[in-house]
């Protein structure tokens, strides 16, 4: 009897694996040919282009998600409502190298989101070169104080995930200025987060903490050249000057949405598996990686399933985040009301990695569910999007981590993402239309596959 059971059970997985191969298959030729990910994207970079959270682009934004995705398959479609800090950048800013009297050297600089501005003439001094936060420290007031601090350390080029790279220099960014200021600092001026040598500043967010606004100072991203040009000419000339010139300006808080659909589940309605990106960008360019690809990934969803006749047991929420860029007050507008209404996420994926061909994906989750999971690699092989890695998701579904639940993140390729994030080359011209539409197949296929068999009890 024991035999009987055991080769039942083997016939029931064959069964199974071959059922989902099928799905998974249908998933990425619906993806090839009936996806709609490329033409939303056209349309929100192109129509509506950059997207900072509470400006006008933002909100047609809004209005254009929600109107696609009430024309789809779902119960329902609803704005849910989320004030967002309001930064304008202005102008377009100015920077020049003064070596000596008459002798200068425009560079390209962009201010840093959040920033304040400069006089209106802007701030002209000497610039000391340092490589971290804590270089701050051994210099002291007496050497920063009335300078302008030029923050130059690299993104390491020896990780192959360039997200970990990013994470090695990032902080000068978003600490920088609060740093700086304290040590008499007038400005701040921050090497460009990319791998890449250009002329393309890379703008992002920065935190005064609770800096009073008197005493916050301009801070701007200086593209990767002009930051190799700056620190050759200060080894030739110490006491070189440095002009900056920025007009953005912090405006009251602004009314601004979340996106969510919905479609209930036939087996298992209370059971939520959530898939978003997030509609913000940054305004230097339309925000084609970051994040649209991520809002028509999640857009996608719903649309790959009714092509393949595909109906969820489980209820299916699209989220469109506002405000991930500068503040994630949508993620946790959205956290608060679901918690209040005990939404039970059982799974949560985020697309916020650019539109690049997909590789796989990073889980948070248990080691029960992570190793059930892994035998879902299979499935992926014949795409080549197979790495699965523990440890990782999103910023705007971290928060919504249990003890037993699953958060994940879509892995496209990262080698060039770092040449385009946050800069004006983030355009629609830089997407690959097959590549974003494996994306969808991908994230598609990954939902299905938890909508099937839920979490690993």
């Amino acid at each position: 009897m024991k035999k009987i059971f055991i080769i039942l059970f083997f016939f029931i997985s064959l069964n199974n694996i071959g059922q989902d191969e099928k799905v998974i298959k249908d998933i990425f030729e619906a993806g090839f040919t009936e996806s709609k990910a490329y033409s939303w994207l056209d349309y929100l970079s192109n129509e509506i282009g950059g997207r900072l959270s509470g400006s006008y682009e933002a909100q047609l934004a809004v209005e254009w998600s929600k109107k696609e995705l009430d024309k789809l398959n779902f119960d329902k479609v609803w704005l849910q409502p989320v004030m967002v800090p309001r930064w304008v950048r202005g102008p377009k800013e100015f920077a020049l190298i003064e070596t000596e009297p008459g002798i200068t050297f425009n560079v390209p600089v962009a201010a840093l989101g959040g920033s304040v501005a400069t006089p209106s003439v802007g701030i002209k001094s000497n610039v000391i070169e340092v490589k971290s936060i804590d270089e701050l420290k051994l210099l002291g007031k007496e050497k920063i104080d009335g300078k302008i601090v030029f923050f130059n350390r690299p993104m390491d080029p020896k990780f192959i995930t360039t997200f970990t790279a990013y994470g090695t220099a990032v902080d000068q960014r978003a600490l920088g200025a609060l740093e700086a200021s304290k040590y008499g600092a007038i400005g701040v001026i921050v090497r460009s987060m990319t791998l890449r040598n250009d002329d393309f500043p890379h703008t992002g967010g920065l935190t005064y903490g609770a800096l009073p606004i008197s005493k916050r100072i301009p801070a701007a991203a200086i593209s990767t050249n002009g930051a190799d040009k700056l620190s050759s000419l200060l080894k030739i000339k110490p006491d070189l000057k440095f002009l900056l010139r920025q007009q953005c300006k912090q405006l009251p808080d602004a009314q601004s949405y979340n996106v969510i659909a919905e479609k209930k589940g036939t087996m298992y309605p209370d059971e939520v598996i959530l898939v978003g990106g997030h509609l913000d960008s940054w305004d230097i360019g339309d925000g084609s990686h970051d994040d649209g690809a991520g809002v028509v990934h999640s857009m996608d969803l719903i649309n790959l399933f009714s092509k393949i006749d595909y109906k969820p047991k489980r209820t299916i929420r699209v989220v469109l985040f506002m405000n991930e860029e500068n503040g994630l007050r949508g993620s946790l507008k959205y956290k608060e009301i679901a918690d209040k209404e005990g939404v039970n996420h059982i799974f949560a994926i985020e697309s916020d990695a650019g539109g690049f061909r997909p590789l796989g994906f990073s889980f948070t989750c248990n080691d029960s569910n992570f190793l059930r999971i892994l035998e879902w690699k299979k499935l992926f092989a014949p795409y080549f999007i197979n790495v699965f890695i523990k440890g990782g998701s999103g910023a705007d579904i971290s928060n919504l981590r249990t003890d037993y639940n699953v958060l994940s993140g879509l892995r496209p390729n990262s080698q060039r993402y770092f040449d385009y994030h946050h800069t004006e080359i983030d355009t629609f011209d830089a997407i690959n239309k097959r590549e974003l539409e494996m994306g969808s197949s991908a994230v598609a296929s990954l939902i299905y596959l938890f909508d099937k068999y839920g979490l690993n009890d």
